[in-house]
């Protein structure tokens, strides 16, 4: 069966802080001075070693996106928005280029529906010396109806989704402009988590990289259906054309 299947380590898992789901824990990034493992800082932005490394045979790293704890992408200005991707960029591409890995992978989980356990806004950067590539990046899946062009990056609304409902993409055209990338996430993000749906408290943001440039997809994080699950059975929704609609409207002044 072709999948890839990597060790993870459920002791240490445990020792983790969990402060999306457990009142009471405390927020490890808060804690600045005590931070271990420290790579490089820039303004409030941290990018460190994982100090649970949970996934074996890998190496993990965390990109701490500001010192406000209680805050996230939609909050932040425009000028840190593109500083925050920029920075992370940069460390991502360093890891790629450094040939200790087969595969680098860089994500964000953000709400208790998402796979995270730390509040405090942060994305993560994951090197596996050995993964089949092939099994993790399809381009179907960034088929969509257009919500706007500008400057090499489109961004759509999926309709081959990786999973089912209002999944957003972001993908390169010729030479992409990261600072409109960074833009069209922020404004990706604000809609999902404050337009999309009043259930909406969860979402990922997945990078993936080719020859071609950067892509990104954004997920609005459900209880995922058990179709889904048990079946690898995908759903497109019917409202495409509403999100479409929405966002050109709401974000007029950012995508065009």
């Amino acid at each position: 069966m072709d999948i890839n299947l990597i060790g993870f380590d459920v002791t240490l898992g445990r020792e983790k802080p969990r402060t999306l789901l457990r009142e009471g824990d405390v927020c490890p990034f808060c804690d600045v001075k005590n931070l271990r493992g420290i790579v490089e800082t820039q303004g409030e932005m941290i990018f460190l070693k994982n100090k649970y490394n949970v996934i074996q045979g890998a190496d993990q790293f965390l990109i701490i996106e500001t010192d406000i704890c209680h805050s996230d992408m939609p909050d932040y200005t425009k000028e840190h928005m593109r500083n925050l991707i920029r920075f992370a960029v940069k460390h991502w591409q360093n890891m790629i280029n450094s040939g200790k890995y087969e595969v680098v992978l860089m994500f964000k989980n953000y709400g208790p529906l998402s796979g995270g356990t730390i509040r405090h806004p942060h994305m993560q950067i994951v090197g596996f010396p050995k993964l089949n590539s092939a099994l993790l990046f399809n381009r179907q899946e960034f088929g969509g109806r257009l919500i706007a062009k500008k400057n090499g990056v489109e961004l759509n609304a999926a309709d081959c989704p990786r999973i089912g409902f209002g999944e957003l993409n972001i993908l390169p055209h010729k030479e992409s402009d990261i600072d409109t990338l960074a833009d069209f996430v922020q404004v990706c993000v604000d809609y999902l988590m404050n337009h999309f749906n009043t259930n909406c408290k969860s979402y990922n943001i997945f990078f993936y990289y080719d020859e071609a440039g950067i892509y990104i997809k954004i997920l609005p994080r459900f209880a995922t259906s058990p179709l889904f699950i048990g079946y690898n059975i995908h759903f497109l929704p019917n409202n495409l054309d509403v999100i479409v609609r929405d966002m050109q409207s709401l974000y007029a002044h950012v995508l065009t």
